[in-house]
């Protein structure tokens, strides 16, 4: 883990899992700009984290919608870290993994809302599977729909291209993601960083976060780096979890995003998979990433441009970076 930063820290004082110096679990939120969704959030968490002696740690990535003073005066159980800056979401989340002394480790999204006492079924899901280091559940967006991201393999050249083309087959291991899994539980690649429930032992083994990764593709590579270290990555989808997919970056991404989402793929391809394709494919992934980073930023930039025309009284905030 790279880079140091002097954050402000506040709200360390009575908290509703008050109780025990060392908590079993620290929950972890990055936030940028989703101060309702993260209010939401919060809400959920409220009265959970008393039932399983949970440490909230919320980690404010420089907003300007009042972020900070809705959790300082609203949540003041939660420990506030007020970054000066943008950090993107790994380094944010080392930021508050670095308080960590005990306990399990719960990285968790502000745009997401946990049902009633899904904190303590996670935890006995978790204490029930002594080989898992990481533990996803089953993600449903605002309209029910299931988040296909919730449970996925690790994508390789053959597989991320299947993926583009909408050849994804129900069954193929070849697929991003199988779309018939999501009721049934197992062993998989990778689970998504919007709700992440790590084993003590395996945070401690593993750590947290390559800073490499400023936004997208650093729980792809926290979850290999899992599975390297001898652990299960495992969904479970015994626990229903609503996540508004967007909620900090936006649907249609800004040119950062956008630079950030692409540069992502590139890395987690050089870090874990360049090395055994050798350089005729890795110069046709690179191709191939860059041509979609080209399409991608043209896309967004006409669902920017068609919002605008049809609000023309209306001044848009971009809601990213």
């Amino acid at each position: 883990m790279t880079g140091t930063i002097a954050p402000q820290v506040a709200g360390q004082g009575s908290s509703p899992a008050e109780g025990p110096a060392s908590p079993r679990l620290t929950v972890v939120i990055v936030s940028y700009e989703c101060r309702e969704l993260l209010r939401s959030c919060l809400e959920s968490l409220a009265t959970q984290a008393a039932e399983v002696d949970a440490h909230v740690v919320v980690v404010d990535n420089a907003s300007s919608d009042g972020t900070v003073e809705m959790v300082r005066a609203s949540f003041p159980w939660v420990t506030l870290v007020a970054n000066p800056h943008n950090d993107g979401f790994g380094r944010a989340c080392n930021i508050a993994l670095r308080q960590v002394e005990t306990g399990h480790v719960l990285l968790l999204n502000p745009d997401t809302v946990l049902p009633e006492h899904g904190l303590a079924t996670a935890l006995q899901a978790l204490d029930e599977r002594p080989s898992v280091g990481i533990l996803g559940v089953r993600l449903v967006q605002l309209d029910g729909a299931v988040d296909h991201a919730s449970r996925r393999q690790i994508p390789t050249p053959a597989s991320s291209l299947a993926y583009l083309l909408k050849l994804r087959r129900a069954g193929s291991r070849t697929a991003y993601t199988d779309p018939t899994a999501f009721d049934t539980e197992g062993v998989v690649g990778a689970v998504n960083g919007a709700f992440m429930l790590m084993r003590d032992q395996a945070f401690r083994e593993v750590g947290g976060f390559d800073e490499d990764f400023w936004m997208y593709g650093e729980d792809l590579d926290l979850c290999l780096r899992t599975t390297q270290a001898g652990w299960d990555v495992h969904y479970w989808p015994g626990l229903e979890v609503v996540h508004v997919k967007g909620g900090s970056s936006g649907r249609a991404r800004t040119f950062r995003v956008n630079q950030a989402f692409h540069h992502a793929m590139w890395l987690f391809f050089r870090k874990h998979q360049a090395k055994a394709y050798g350089p005729v494919v890795t110069g046709l992934v690179a191709i191939g990433i860059a041509g979609k980073f080209v399409l991608s930023v043209l896309r967004s930039a006409l669902v920017r441009g068609l919002r605008r025309a049809s609000s023309p009284t209306t001044t848009t905030k971009a809601s990213a970076q």
